[in-house]
């Protein structure tokens, strides 16, 4: 099902001309429940593995016995799912609350040692053809993300993610059965297997990383001080909000406010578009912004892919696509995979120039 972003609240480009030069694409996923194909892009779906290929592991010594079994991850998230979408609802039956009860975490898997290996879980499939901002090392149009489900992994004790780029055409016999880890940190690292319907959409860089007369624009349109001739003085025609005039800058902030039905924020609704995606640009909600840099060459590493915790929320709304918006409330949509890692928000960043150096990860 094709999913359509609604066209912002109103033309952020038209409202400030200088954030063209803070203009990039990005491609949201909007996953969905389903049952994905290993020749399809997915979320937590089969992979198109080579047969002869061994599986990833994780070798890091840290506890890998003890947390969720996956099975009761897959097997609590079942019966809430068909609790709660009964017709009429209902809620879990007795029956089912006993078994939810019983499920809790624990050392379920004892025998393994903390410097045995593991296998990784199976995160994401993206295919070139289906993500236009997709872009790796040449020749290559598949992108397999995997990662370890235990938040145990460096000085900041996160996941561990491997990249896998691969030519999709070079795989002939495809592994049958995807090998699993028996026990996962926690719920929330593992994803629910979702299709995916790609969009490429227009993001604005956050507002954090914007020229400093920019920025008292924004916020001088956002509060509606139509008085305030100080943010287009100290951002004028020679700076950063791209009018000749203030009377042409009061015109378009009138303009602007009389097309409004809702409250618009610059960072809700005409930054950058929530949940998963590949490109665009990095929110910095949580902390200040820091430099991303490849540890071989030093280039700048834009975000490759977001991880994000839902596909909305109060503040994004304006976000939700129209095939969407006649199934509210429902989590399936609103928070189809299941995945919280960090604070809501995971980025993979690669090095723009040569994708197969070393990624980085960034939380919010």
């Amino acid at each position: 099902m094709t999913r359509t972003t609604p066209p912002r609240p109103v033309d952020a480009e038209a409202l400030f001309p200088a954030l063209g030069d803070h203009r990039r694409t990005s491609t949201r996923l909007h996953p969905r429940p389903g049952s994905p194909k290993a020749d399809e892009s997915s979320v937590a779906g089969p992979l198109l593995w080579p047969a002869d290929e061994p599986w990833p592991v994780c070798t890091a010594v840290h506890p890998k016995g003890s947390g969720h079994r996956l099975s009761d991850v897959r097997l609590q998230r079942r019966i809430l799912d068909e609790a709660w979408h009964r017709d009429p609802w209902s809620g879990p039956t007795a029956a089912e609350r006993g078994v939810l009860d019983a499920i809790q975490p624990g050392p379920h898997a004892p025998q393994i040692g903390e410097a045995d290996p593991i296998p990784l879980l199976a995160a994401a499939q993206l295919f070139t053809r289906d993500v236009p901002d997709l872009t790796g090392p040449d020749g290559c149009d598949l992108l397999q993300v995997l990662w370890c489900p235990f938040e145990a992994h460096g000085p900041d004790r996160t996941i561990d993610v491997v990249l896998k780029w691969r030519r999709s055409q070079d795989v002939a016999e495809v592994l049958a059965v995807i090998p699993e880890p028996v026990v996962v940190g926690r719920a929330e690292c593992v994803p629910n297997p979702c299709v995916l319907d790609p969009e490429q959409v227009v993001e604005h860089e956050y507002e954090g990383l914007l020229d400093e007369g920019l920025q008292e624009a924004i916020e001088v349109w956002e509060v509606g001080d139509e008085e305030d001739a100080d943010a287009f003085d100290s951002s004028g025609s020679s700076g950063s909000s791209g009018f000749d005039t203030y009377e042409e800058y009061e015109a378009a902030m009138a303009a602007a406010r009389a097309d409004e039905d809702d409250e618009v924020t610059y960072r809700g609704d005409l930054s950058l578009a929530p949940g998963w995606k590949v490109g665009g640009f990095a929110s910095w909600h949580l902390t200040d912004p820091a430099d991303i840099d490849c540890g071989v060459c030093g280039a700048p590493m834009p975000p490759l892919l977001t991880v994000g915790g839902s596909e909305w929320d109060g503040a994004s709304e304006s976000w939700i696509p129209l095939e969407d918006q006649g199934s509210l409330p429902d989590s399936r949509i609103s928070d189809p995979t299941g995945v919280h890692l960090g604070r809501g928000l995971m980025r993979v960043h690669t090095c723009p120039t040569t994708p197969t150096h070393p990624h980085r990860l960034s939380f919010q």
